[in-house]
């Protein structure tokens, strides 16, 4: 199986989310349809630091899964025929948030393709602070295009 790497400039090549909602820096190991890992380094002046909350800033729940969403997708991007695609969440699943992700904080990815078929992805992502486990989640993403031409026409 063919390994790819991509750093930022070549993630917005195969992606459409831009800064400031990139949650994606660097993808250390791509296996296309397989697995995605990478990081994202959050740094002191990211926007939501600002607001979520001001004494206590700390990456919200739903941006951490956000950020292992954007990894996963990479792992279906990097996919024949798949390139700038976008896929959308469709459900989420036992979510767990065990650590606070703060400022200047780098998030380890691993995500992991359990099945694509008829344009359904079921994918399961880890997040961690080091080595230990910062947030986890199982969800489902679509490619509509695909999903549309399985479409049963009246």
């Amino acid at each position: 199986m063919n390994k790819v790497t991509l750093n930022k400039l070549e993630i917005l090549e195969f992606q459409q989310n831009k800064d400031p909602y990139l949650f994606v820096d660097y993808a250390t190991e791509i296996i296309p349809g397989i697995s995605a890992k990478g990081f994202k380094e959050f740094k002191k002046d990211e926007w939501f630091f600002k607001v979520h909350w001001p004494s206590d800033p700390n990456v919200p729940g739903m941006l951490q899964i956000e950020s292992l969403v954007q990894m996963s997708s990479l792992a279906l991007v990097t996919l024949p025929g798949l390139k700038n695609k976008i896929f959308y969440i469709s459900s989420a699943t036992d979510l767990k948030f065990s650590k606070k992700i703060v400022p200047e904080s780098k998030l380890l990815m691993e995500t992991y393709i359990k099945s694509f078929k008829r344009g359904v992805a079921n994918i399961e992502g880890f997040g961690y602070l080091e080595k230990d486990l910062a947030c986890k989640a199982k969800f489902t993403l679509i490619l509509p295009d695909m999903v549309k031409s399985y479409t049963l026409k009246k």
